[in-house]
């Protein structure tokens, strides 16, 4: 059940939305038109804490540079997953103390808006169709590939939500049997081989400092990935983003292609592309802010 304020919705037009991105590295928040520009936004680390309060209070602090919350029409929230149908708790696997937390209903106490919760990497498949890398396309697949992995999945112009809401979690598909096991997911899935934690886990050396055959090894696992989805999906075009990805920049993406390159030999999936998402690190609260008017029913690009 979608976390709702105690007060009737608003009968106005969406104008600006409030929109809140939850990551294991950082919480963002910022304020978005209607017509996917990004107006003002701050950010702050997401703390190492075990306790689900006082991440949340770390959280409240930040949104408290966004008051009056009356200007929003709606809070469109980004965070990772799994989570519950309807996004009604969420249990993102990179903040432990989040495990089966309102956070959509402490969100709509704390501001009073309707508040609509949903997967960070569907999220960003929304921006990147709408305002992106995407836009206009009816078929693709958009990645978060930073501290964890997500994906989005749109297909037929629909963004994929599964029984739960978690359809397009890519970063749990296996790429790289007997691979690293980092602990808490199962040995040589994406997020293990890809991801800044797993990078960090199996290198001993921050993401950041990763060596060119690490970087182009990470391209590769990200094409496999995608690859494989691409022949799945009847899909043609991946799009992606998150600090790992775009900040290792040129010789990632070239080994993805590369790798998407090889196992795409169909018909239907030759030719499958890899770029980078057109929102950069706008994405993240561009899209949580389509998830809310989404929500909302205000048109996002031809997503349905």
């Amino acid at each position: 059940m979608d976390a709702r304020s105690t007060t009737p919705a608003s009968s106005a037009e969406p104008s600006t939305v409030l929109a809140v991105d939850i990551g294991g590295t950082k919480m963002a928040a910022g304020v978005v038109s209607s017509d996917g520009m990004l107006i003002d936004r701050a950010q702050t680390p997401t703390p190492a804490s075990l306790d689900g309060d006082e991440l949340f209070a770390t959280l409240a602090d930040l949104l408290d540079r966004f008051r009056p919350f009356d200007q929003f029409v709606v809070c469109g929230v980004g965070c990772g997953g799994p989570m519950s149908a309807g996004g009604a708790t969420v249990s993102p696997l990179n903040i432990p103390a989040w495990r089966s937390f309102p956070l959509g209903e402490r969100l709509a106490r704390l501001t009073g808006r309707e508040t609509k919760v949903d997967n960070d990497a569907k999220a960003l498949a929304l921006a990147e169709a709408w305002v992106g890398a995407a836009r206009g396309c009816r078929d693709f697949v958009a990645m978060v590939v930073s501290t964890g992995v997500g994906g989005g999945i749109v297909l037929d112009g629909r963004l994929l939500d599964g029984a739960a809401g978690n359809a397009g979690h890519i970063g749990h598909m296996l790429v790289e049997p007997g691979g690293t096991a980092v602990p808490g997911h199962v040995a040589g899935v994406l997020e293990s081989e890809a991801s800044g934690t797993g990078i960090a886990y199996r290198t001993g050396r921050p993401a950041a400092e990763a060596s060119a055959a690490e970087i182009e090894r990470v391209g590769r696992m990200v094409g496999r990935a995608v690859g494989s989805t691409a022949n799945l999906l009847d899909l043609k075009l991946a799009v992606i983003a998150g600090s790992v990805a775009l900040g290792y920049g040129e010789p990632f993406f070239a080994a993805a292609q590369a790798e998407v390159d090889a196992l795409c030999q169909l018909d239907f999936s030759r030719g499958t592309k890899v770029r980078p998402a057109g929102c950069g690190d706008e994405g993240p609260l561009i899209g949580a802010a389509a998830v809310g008017l989404r929500y909302l029913g205000h048109p996002i690009g031809i997503i349905s």
